[in-house]
């Protein structure tokens, strides 16, 4: 709801701050005080134009700043509305655009009357209204459209056109057989033959590396014999006898080391043919990563890729059939649907009209009828129409000319739906009215309060008198200035003001003593039957 407003230099209203508490609020006043202002106000709000024509007479801008609670979370909307130069508008006091605005006022009010900002002249917001007050069940057209949705794109999936799926079959079987003839043989073989290279490449010098090693070590005088020399000189002295065990394992280590390396020279053969096969195969490989990855992981990767897109396009014409049946049993399902759906909306549409014209005759609208338009193949296309005088044809809401009686269609369309904004705002609903028409249109305000922030501006004490909250905006005027005030009444202050909405004489005894027994028949009114 709105709990807070704040509105400065906008009209006559020079400055006021109201806190506003929940249910029914009416604001009253005499003609010309400004109560529209208030909804001029909350209009701009809701990314409504700003017009420079609204900046109070000598200023230089109008601010309007509005408090919302929305289920627990606090929201500020601030306009700024300057006599020269563009509007600017706020989020939480963060700058925003009168669109942004706009969306978030389209969930919290709506205004009812001269105002455009009414969420159910909507065509989705009529149809959604029709659905929810014949329970329309939209889960199998639903169902239909996401299938055929999903299939459709499978379809579009399998390629391109005849020609352009041959190209691609011949180019990707190639691919395939490319990556298939070249078996690779794992993520790491690039690196396996790098050694095997190196060992062949170089098989001359490593066997003359190993013939000097084994020369070096096994020759008369060479490294053995002069350790086997040491060994022996140490043995022999006690003092020496550990390191002689040490230098004797050394020794065996060192024969150890001599047959590990003719071992190894001797597995080394000099092979060009197997030197130009490890060198071609390298290059296969380097010609795969090109193509196919930067890596042979890549490449292993994009073959499996590869053979699954392969596996479609050979499979296409059957997958292809196969999705065609589907498609066609999903159209006929969303046919099937989709007349189910209309037969549901063409069956509410007639109970939901009767149901709204329910409430015209107390909203002085007795001759007037309500017609719900159902079309389209799913029934889609709502509209809610009133003809507002005998004779007269049936025209969708929005082109109703009258502020009053577009005001009053819609408190008798909000008195039947469930769903609507948490802020209603009614201004001219009491045009060209009175009498039991003004208490029934109060009743059925004070009805809509108890489930909404409901805001009023009327002309009718017997409106007025429903309020759980009066507003009245009084109009002070200077030698060369005019100033509104918007001030809460008491009570004692509402009877003084419904006197002067009866009589045109706020001290008249009897105008009072009328007042009183507004405030008492309309308070007796919103008590439940069972607490009368």
């Amino acid at each position: 709801m709105l709990t807070e407003l704040a509105v400065a230099n906008l009209g006559v209203i020079d400055r006021v701050t109201l806190a506003l508490p929940p249910g029914l609020i009416a604001l009253t006043g005499e003609t010309g005080a400004g109560k529209t202002l208030v909804i001029d106000a909350i209009s701009l709000l809701l990314g409504g134009r700003a017009d420079p024509g609204l900046v109070k007479h000598r200023a230089k801008e109008a601010t309007v700043d509005g408090r919302f609670d929305i289920d627990g979370d606090e929201i500020v909307l601030s306009r700024v509305i300057p006599v020269v130069g563009r509007s600017r508008a706020y989020i939480n006091g963060r700058p925003a655009t009168a669109s942004a605005l706009a969306e978030i006022g389209e969930r919290l009010v709506d205004l009812h009357g001269q105002h455009s900002h009414q969420s159910l002249l909507g065509v989705a917001a009529q149809r959604g209204a029709l659905d929810r007050f014949g329970r329309v069940d939209l889960r199998p057209l639903a169902a239909a459209k996401e299938s055929i949705v999903r299939i459709q794109a499978a379809l579009d999936d399998l390629g391109g056109d005849e020609r352009s799926r041959a190209r691609e079959l011949d180019l990707v079987r190639y691919q395939v057989r490319e990556l298939d003839e070249a078996r690779v043989e794992g993520p790491d073989e690039d690196l396996r033959l790098e050694g095997r290279e190196e060992l062949l490449a170089n098989a001359v010098d490593h066997q003359e590396a190993m013939a000097g090693v084994l020369a070096e070590l096994h020759d008369d005088g060479g490294v053995r014999d002069q350790l086997a020399a040491i060994v022996t000189r140490l043995e022999t002295r006690p003092p020496f006898a550990s390191e002689a065990e040490r230098l004797r394992n050394v020794l065996a280590e060192l024969d150890d080391v001599a047959n590990s390396v003719r071992a190894v020279g001797e597995g080394i053969d000099p092979d060009p043919a197997a030197l130009e096969a490890v060198q071609s195969r390298r290059h296969l490989l380097h010609q795969l990563r090109r193509k196919y990855g930067d890596t042979l992981e890549e490449v292993l990767n994009e073959h499996s890729l590869l053979q699954a897109r392969l596996t479609e396009l050979e499979d296409h014409d059957v997958r292809a059939a196969k999705l065609d049946e589907d498609l066609a049993k999903a159209q006929t399902e969303l046919a099937a649907a989709s007349r189910e759906v209309r037969r549901a909306r063409e069956a509410a549409a007639p109970l939901l009209a009767e149901a709204i014209q329910g409430h015209l005759p107390d909203l002085a609208m007795a001759k007037a009828r309500i017609g719900v338009e159902v079309a389209g193949e799913d029934g889609s296309t709502v509209q809610f129409q009133l003809a507002a005088n005998p004779g007269a044809p049936l025209q969708p809401l929005s082109k109703v000319a009258s502020g009053g009686e577009l005001a009053r269609a819609m408190l008798a369309l909000r008195s039947v739906l469930s769903d609507a904004p948490p802020i209603l705002v009614f201004d001219e609903v009491d045009a060209g009215i009175g009498g039991e028409a003004g208490t029934a249109v109060g009743r059925s305000l004070a009805a809509l309060g108890d489930r909404h922030q409901v805001f009023v501006v009327t002309h009718l004490p017997q409106v007025a008198a429903f309020a759980d909250v009066h507003l009245a905006v009084e109009k002070r005027q200077g030698d060369d200035d005019t100033v509104s005030d918007i001030r809460l009444l008491t009570k004692k202050d509402r009877v003084v003001e419904l006197a002067r909405m009866l009589s045109g004489q706020p001290d008249s005894r009897a105008a009072r003593t009328h007042a009183k027994e507004l405030l008492g028949k309309a308070e007796a009114d919103k008590r439940p039957e069972a607490d009368r």
